[in-house]
């Protein structure tokens, strides 16, 4: 991926200075998406503003990489293989999944309630049968989840695309010169696992709970007895210090996480760490408290 990765090293978008080394993996990319992600995590207040950011940096993104690639070419078969199959379709199924969720959010009918639930139960049962009629059951939805190579490069080098096959009609709005089709099919399967997880969340926190926390009833007794701003502060603090899962999950399954072993929802938290930027005085008035606490218990033991 030489070529590729150079083109990539002097594009200012993905913030990549002179002084660091070449990148030269998919990982390598996906980070670069990843502290983006995080960024506007960060600076956002709530998922319609932060789900806008992201697939437009990534509809740039994409943009980019085509008019490069358009003019530098790949270098032989294994690295345009390489591209169709493992890095577009990761930046093209974010794309998808998070222009979905601003459509999604936008035109969500209320904040919470019977229609709330409503309305996110729909949208997964529509996932779920688009799953069910056009992914799980073709054979190159086996093909890719079997981990074959046999046939890549007849699905992930350009211009090899077999009419044949009964392909969807979506074949004919794609540009041949930055797709294979099957490319796009990756994508979705991508798009699809992401928006599984997050309409989710959205309809049953609570289902998820086993994943988190294998017995459930022996914590029952187990609850947050000071602010939800004081638990919000913490969570934050572990998010960005990288201490969970060394800093790869986002901060919404970690105060999910929260959620479920305290049983308290915790609303926006976005909305709510932007004021707590805002404080007078001390900005982390909890993380002051739980430093002086533990402190005077250590002085206790001399």
């Amino acid at each position: 991926m030489r070529k590729f990765i150079l083109f990539l090293q002097a594009m200012s978008f993905l913030e990549i200075k002179n002084e660091h080394t070449m990148k030269s993996s998919l990982n390598d990319i996906l980070t670069e998406i990843k502290s983006f992600e995080k960024k506007v995590s960060e600076e956002t207040t709530n998922l319609i503003d932060e789900s806008y950011k992201v697939s437009t940096y990534l509809r740039e993104l994409l943009f980019k990489i085509k008019n490069e690639l358009l003019k530098v070419g790949f270098k032989d078969d294994s690295e345009e293989i390489n591209f169709f199959k493992n890095i577009k379709p990761q930046i093209l199924g974010k794309l998808i999944y998070y222009n979905k969720v601003f459509r999604i959010e936008t035109s969500c009918p209320v904040n919470d309630g019977k229609m709330y639930h409503n309305f996110f139960s729909n949208e997964l049962e529509e996932l779920k049968q688009e799953y069910k009629e056009h992914i799980c059951n073709s054979d190159f939805y086996r093909y890719y989840r079997s981990g074959r190579t046999d046939k890549d490069n007849e699905f992930f080098m350009l211009g090899k695309i077999n009419y044949h096959n009964g392909l969807n009609s979506f074949v004919f709005e794609i540009d041949t010169s930055f797709s294979t089709y099957y490319d796009y099919k990756i994508a979705r399967i991508i798009a699809n696992e992401l928006l599984y997880a997050y309409l989710l969340a959205k309809t049953n926190p609570d289902q998820n709970s086993n994943s988190i926390l294998q017995n459930p009833e022996s914590v029952k007794d187990i609850f947050w007895t000071d602010s939800k701003n004081a638990l919000i502060e913490l969570i934050y603090a572990l998010y960005v210090s990288g201490a969970i899962s060394h800093g790869k999950i986002g901060i919404r399954k970690i105060s999910l996480a929260f959620h479920i072993l305290f049983r308290t929802p915790l609303g926006d938290i976005h909305h709510a760490f932007h004021r707590m930027k805002e404080r007078t005085g001390s900005r982390t008035v909890f993380l002051d408290k739980l430093k002086a606490a533990l402190e005077e218990y250590m002085d206790k033991d001399l």
